[in-house]
C-alpha cells in the first residue's frame, strides 16, 4: 500500500464529511466541495493551513502524538479512526516495522493442537479464527457447517471478503448485505492501515478492486472500524434464519489473528437453528465418512 496516497485520501475524506455546523463554525457560502475547508481544520487543531496542507498531502512522518490527537479532534474521528490515523503515522515514520505483529499466509499457518482442541470445545455456537484479511485460518464443526458456502467454492479460498463480493450465494447467506459488505471492507481497510506492508493484503485488495465495483467503493471510502462485539444476521441453506450474537477476541499468542464466537439468545429460534445446525454438520460428516470408506465422492446437500 501506498501510505502517502493513504494519509492523503484518509484526511480528505474525513475532512469533507464534517459539515461546518457539525465543527461549531458559521456555514458560510461559495462552498465548492463538501464538509471543511483546510484552514478550518488547522484552525480547529490549532496548527498552521501550511501544516496541515502538508499532512494532508500524505506526509505524516515525524508528527508528533499531540499534533495526532488535534487533528483527531477537529476531523472528529471515532477510536477506530483514531487507531488507522496512528497506524498510518507509525508506517510514514518507519516505526511499524518494530512493532507491527508477524503475519504468516493462510496456507503456512497451522493451528496448534490446543487451539484446535480449545475451539471444538465450543459446542453450543460456532467459533474460528481469522487473520486480517478475513480469511478462515481454523473452526470448529459449528462454523464450517455456518459457513459451508463459503468452505464449498474453492474460488472463495476460504476467505470472507473473496465470498461476500465475488459469490452470488453471499447475497442469500447475508440478509443484510450491505452491513456486512461495508463491515467487510472497513476490516480490510483497518488491516491495511495496520500492516501496509501486508503483499496477501494488498493482492485480495487488487484483485476485488478489479473484479467488484461494490468494493471498489467502498474502499474508496476509507472507513474503518473495530469488529468486537455485536450481532449478525445469517439464512443458512439448511437451517435457515439465525440471528447470532459475537465476540472477536485478539489472540495474544498470535498478535493479528482473532478468535470470533458466536452464540444465539438462550431460549429464541436461533439457539434452536444451532442445534439444528449442530445435527446438520454431524450428518454430513457421517455422509463423508461413509463415502470415503467406500471410496466414491460425497456431495453435501
Amino acid at each position: 500500500m501506498d501510505n502517502r496516497a493513504e494519509v492523503r485520501e484518509f484526511l480528505t475524506s474525513r475532512r469533507a464529511r464534517i459539515t461546518p455546523e457539525r465543527a461549531g463554525l458559521p456555514p458560510g457560502s461559495r462552498r465548492r466541495v463538501p464538509g471543511l475547508r483546510r484552514s478550518e481544520v488547522a484552525a480547529l487543531a490549532d496548527v498552521s493551513v501550511e501544516y496541515y496542507a502538508k499532512l494532508e498531502r500524505g506526509n505524516l512522518a515525524g508528527v508528533s502524538p499531540a499534533v495526532l490527537e488535534a487533528v483527531a479532534r477537529a476531523l472528529r474521528l471515532d477510536d477506530a479512526e483514531r487507531a488507522h490515523l496512528l497506524h498510518l503515522a507509525q508506517a510514514a515514520d518507519g516505526s511499524d516495522a518494530l512493532t507491527r505483529p508477524r503475519r504468516r499466509a493462510a496456507r503456512q499457518w497451522t493451528p496448534h493442537r490446543s487451539l484446535q482442541w480449545t475451539l471444538d470445545a465450543v459446542a453450543a455456537g460456532p467459533a474460528f479464527v481469522r487473520n486480517g484479511r478475513m480469511d478462515l485460518l481454523a473452526a470448529n464443526r459449528l462454523a464450517r457447517a455456518l459457513y459451508s458456502d463459503v468452505y464449498a467454492a474453492p474460488d472463495n479460498q476460504a476467505n470472507l471478503a473473496r465470498f461476500n463480493f465475488l459469490d452470488p450465494a453471499s447475497r442469500r447467506f447475508y440478509p443484510d448485505w450491505e452491513r456486512a459488505a461495508d463491515v467487510a471492507v472497513a476490516i480490510l481497510r483497518t488491516e491495511a492501515g495496520r500492516d501496509p506492508h501486508d503483499k496477501g493484503l494488498h493482492d485480495l485488495v487488487g484483485e476485488l478492486s478489479t473484479r467488484s465495483d461494490e468494493f471498489r467503493t467502498r474502499w474508496g471510502a476509507h472507513d474503518v472500524r473495530h469488529h468486537g462485539t455485536g450481532a449478525k444476521r445469517f439464512h443458512h441453506p439448511a437451517v435457515g434464519d439465525l440471528t447470532l450474537a459475537y465476540e472477536g477476541l485478539e489472540m495474544a499468542a498470535e498478535p493479528g489473528l482473532t478468535l470470533t464466537i458466536y452464540t444465539a439468545e438462550p431460549g429464541s429460534a436461533s439457539e434452536e437453528g444451532l442445534r439444528l445446525l449442530a445435527s446438520w454438520a454431524a450428518t454430513q460428516e457421517a455422509g463423508a465418512r461413509e463415502a470415503r470408506a467406500a471410496g466414491a465422492p460425497f456431495s453435501a446437500g
